[in-house]
This record gives structure tokens, sequence and C-alpha cells, in this order.
């Protein structure tokens, strides 16, 4: 079963897929904005304090100010904490003082003793008189804005290497949960032990440093050192809100997180993308990892090449197709994700058959736990299996899940099936779901359906136009295309750089035309000296 990555860079997106012996199994979509990722570092400032909520709330130069929940406040603020614990034991010691005085209560009394000994412990009344409106504070993105919510923030912040992840703020020495063999834990324990890490900091290894040299982890260990200076650097000079660190876009962390031994190839499209990211596996871990990345030099798109786009189709479906003639329905709420399943057939004979109903199941927690991975989608999710009498099944069936979501990047609890028969989960998510990253509220329905944003609709058609162009049938001719106002208003603002490119690369006449008759989402290309219609 081979495993690759195919990656499709163009000017407006990034697209990253993960393929298994041909399956689309991950499925990633990146664009250029000023949005902010999970990951990234601010120098936010306190706008106020919600002690009903028990949060504070950020600017960090967001549309929407983050949310900092008051117990993700007190991490990398230990001075602050500790000139609280001060000025309040001073204060409760020069009461007791004077109370001790009134009482004539000996100096070297047991009471005088237990007072000199007695520490302060924070607890979240204390938060609103340690940290005021108007402080800045730094802060690290820990899910990003998602609908009309902004962002969720902490101040425990870690950076993620390709090996490790550092903890500036916390002592811990951990290994990923994921290596499970006892000798290896041991190994690399020993390693991280002997690497030279600054006081009071700690630091995890991550699973893709199973097996690797001490040589890897020093190396790793350096780079996010130097990340983290430059971060406290910025502290000191900038003025909140200001963005100290950013996320690596997605191919860099394609070279980061997703290049294992696992993985027997990388296909890039892009000529200075697979030169970059040649370079960055050569350096991170030699020439035998960069061989595995080529170029993609074919005439399609790649995402059609390898049928991926086909395979997408599925992913903004409400109905999916089981092999065994079942469906599963996925319904996205604001409250949870609720994903029924349906054996697809009507007749008494076969839904009344234990073996036939356990396969279905079978068939649709497989298929479910590939789609909360292509569309990304997180919180609460209820799963209504097709009803199963025997305990045993139901066990199967739980057993079956829980190792289908095991190795899902993504944290996930899930529970058995409960006397209702629903099996509930919960799914990390820290960004947009894709559904939510290329629909936008439909303007013909005022959101109650969707339809593709002007920047998806102007990919598409240079997307088309691009491959229209290389057809030695319409090389050089003169093509128009018509589509809806709004979207022509972007490709003649933002994207004309694009599309001039795309003429002189071509050496094909284009034009383009509003017809407000078309849908949002339609276009159509001819060819402008026949009138004939391409698309």
């Amino acid at each position: 079963m081979s495993k690759e990555i195919i990656l499709n860079c163009e000017k407006l997106e990034r697209r990253f897929a993960l393929l298994n012996a041909g399956k689309l199994e991950e499925y990633k979509l990146e664009r250029d904005d000023n949005t902010p990722k999970a990951g990234d570092i601010f120098l936010g400032r306190i706008i106020n304090l919600d002690t009903s909520l028990q949060a504070a709330f950020i600017d960090i130069g967001a549309k929407k100010n983050a949310f900092l929940h008051f117990r993700d406040m007190l991490p990398g603020n230990s001075e602050l904490v500790e000139q609280y614990r001060t000025d309040t034991e001073n204060k409760e010691n020069t009461i007791n003082a004077k109370r001790k005085k009134k009482r004539s209560t000996p100096e070297n009394s047991p009471l005088s003793a237990e007072v000199s000994r007695r520490t302060k412990k924070i607890d979240m009344e204390d938060i609103p008189n340690i940290f005021k409106p108007g402080m800045e504070i730094l802060v690290q993105v820990a899910k990003a804005p998602i609908s009309t919510k902004g962002a969720r923030v902490t101040t425990d912040i870690t950076l993620p290497g390709r090996f490790l992840v550092l903890m500036p703020y916390s002592e811990h020495i951990g290994l990923s949960s994921r290596i499970e063999s006892t000798t290896e834990r041991e190994r690399l324990r020993k390693i991280l032990e002997q690497l030279e890490l600054p006081e009071g900091m700690g630091m995890i290894c991550r699973t893709n440093g199973e097996g690797r040299k001490q040589a890897f982890f020093k190396r790793d260990l350096k780079l996010l050192l130097d990340y983290w200076k430059k971060i406290e650097n910025g502290v000191e000079s900038r003025i909140a809100p200001q963005r100290l660190f950013t996320e690596p876009d997605l191919i860099d962390r394609t070279a980061r997180d997703f290049m294992t031994d696992e993985i027997d190839g990388i296909v890039v499209d892009d000529p200075d993308a697979f030169k970059h990211i040649k370079e960055m596996l050569k350096r991170i871990g030699g020439s035998k990892l960069a061989s595995k990345v080529t170029r993609f030099k074919g005439s399609a798109q790649i995402f059609d090449h390898y049928r991926i786009d086909e395979q997408l189709k599925t992913v903004f479906q409400r109905e999916v197709k089981l092999p065994g003639g079942g469906a599963i329905v996925i319904d996205e709420t604001e409250a949870l994700i609720a994903i029924d399943v349906n054996s697809g057939h009507s007749g008494r004979k076969l839904t009344d058959q234990p073996e036939f109903i356990l396969k279905t199941n079978m068939e649709a927690a497989e298929e479910i736990a590939r789609q909360l991975k292509l569309r990304n989608v997180g919180g609460l999710v209820v799963l209504d299996f097709i009803d199963m009498r025997s305990a045993a099944d139901r066990d199967e069936l739980y057993r079956h899940m829980k190792k289908l979501v095991k190795d899902d990047r993504a944290k996930t609890k899930l529970l058995p099936l409960s006397k209702l028969g629903l099996m509930e989960m919960t799914r990390q998510r820290e960004q947009e779901s894709i559904l939510d990253q290329v629909y936008d509220p439909c303007p013909y329905c005022h959101g109650s359906g969707l339809v593709k944003s002007a920047l998806t609709m102007s990919a598409e058609i240079q997307r088309e136009l691009s491959s229209v162009m290389r057809d030695k049938k319409y090389r050089g001719k003169a093509l128009r295309v018509y589509m809806h106002p709004e979207i022509l208003d972007r490709l003649r603002n933002e994207d004309a750089e694009l599309l001039n490119d795309l003429e002189s690369r071509y050496k094909n006449e284009l034009s383009f035309r509003a017809d407000p008759e078309l849908h949002y989402e339609q276009f159509r290309l001819t060819d402008a000296e026949s009138g004939e219609i391409i698309h």
C-alpha cells in the first residue's frame, strides 16, 4: 500500500492531498491572508476581563478580539504571579502582626511560624487582581477564528520543530505517546537528558524522532531556541498588538509534519516549491529523504491526473455512498456534527440479518473516520449507526472505530454506544473546516445555502483557462470568458496581474464579460472568434 503526498501550488492557493493506494485520506487548503493561524504567536493587549466568563479578551490585531480563559493566563507570567504573591503575603503579614500585637501573641509562637510559611495559592478569583486592561501579554493561537468567533489563545507557548516541541514555560521532558517501544523510549529519554536546554524550559520528542540519532535533535533544538530568542527580542522592542511568530506555510509544514518513513514520495507541480522542499528535506533528513520528492510535469492539472478533484466531490456532499450499498449522511450544525448511517436496503430480509448490519456499520465507521479528516470538522460528533441487538457486535464496532481514529492527527475522544444506540465523540479542530474555507454564505438565500467564494471561482477559472490554453487546438487563439459580475470584479482588480501572466505565458488573448444571468458559481468559456463554447 503506497502512500503519496500530492502538492498543488498556485498563486491564490496551495492544496495538499495524502493518497493511500490512490485513495484520498487527507486534504488541506491554504490561502495567503492575515487571519491568525493556530500556532501563531502575538504580543497582545488585554482589552477587558469578564469574571462571569472567567476569560480575558485580547487585541492581537485581528478583526475580533481573541478569547483567553483565566486558566490559560498563568504560564509565562510567573513574575507577575510571584509579585502578586509577595504583595499579598506582605499585606497579610502586616494584618496578622497587628492582630498578634493586640492579642500579645509571642513572635516565636506556632501561629507566627505558620503565617511565615504560608504561600498564597493562585486561583481564578485572583486573576483580575494580577492582570489589568491595557497590559501587554504574549499569547499563542490555540484555535484559529471560526465562523463569528475570534481566535482562542493561551500563554502556554509551544514551538514545534521536526523532531522536538520546545516548551519555554514548562520544565516537562516527555515523549510522544505514539512511540510505543519501551527500548526506544528509554533511548530517546537519555538523548533528551543530554541536550543542553536553558533552565526553566522543557521539550517533547515528536513521533518523527523515533529511530533518530542525537545530532538530529541537537540541530532541531538549536533552530527552536533561535526562534524563541527572536520572539523574546520582539517582546522587548515591539508595541502590541504585533505578530511575533507565524506558523510555516503548507509546503514547510508538509516537510516538517508529514514526511515520515511511511510516506513513499511527494509529487509537487511548482518548480520553486519543488526546489525548496527538496532542499529542506535534504537538510533535515539527508539525500535519501530528499530523493522522495519529484516534480510533476504532466500536461493535465496534477489533481486531475491523480483523480483527487473527483474524490473531493464527496467532501461537499451531504450523502456519501458506501461500498456495500449503504450510505452515511453528514449534517454540520452550530452545536454538533450529526452523522446518520443508512443500510440502503428497504427489504426486511437483509436489514434483519445481524451479519449484514455489522458489515454495513463497519464500512460506515471507516468512511466516517476518513470524512472527518477530509472535511476537518471538529467539536462534538454524534454517530447514529444501524441498531445492533448483539452486545458483542456493539463492542466490536466500538473497538474498530477506536482503531480508526487512533492515527488521526487531531485529538479525539470516543465513547461506547449509548443505550439509545448513539456513539459520541469529540474531535479537536484548530481552524475552519474545508467547507467553510471554500464557500461563502450564499447571497441568493441569505445564508441558508452555500456558494463558492469569488476567490475560489477565480482560481477555478484560471485553472480551466490554463488547462485549455495548453491544448494545441486552442493555442494562440482569442478566448472569452463570461461570468457573474462580482466574479469579474475580482478578476479585473485583485487578480489582473495573474491573468496578464497567463496571457504572456501561453500567447493567448483573453477577454472577460459580465453576464448577470449566470449563477455565481457558473462561467462560460468560448472561442472569441467563432463563439464556440469550450466550457
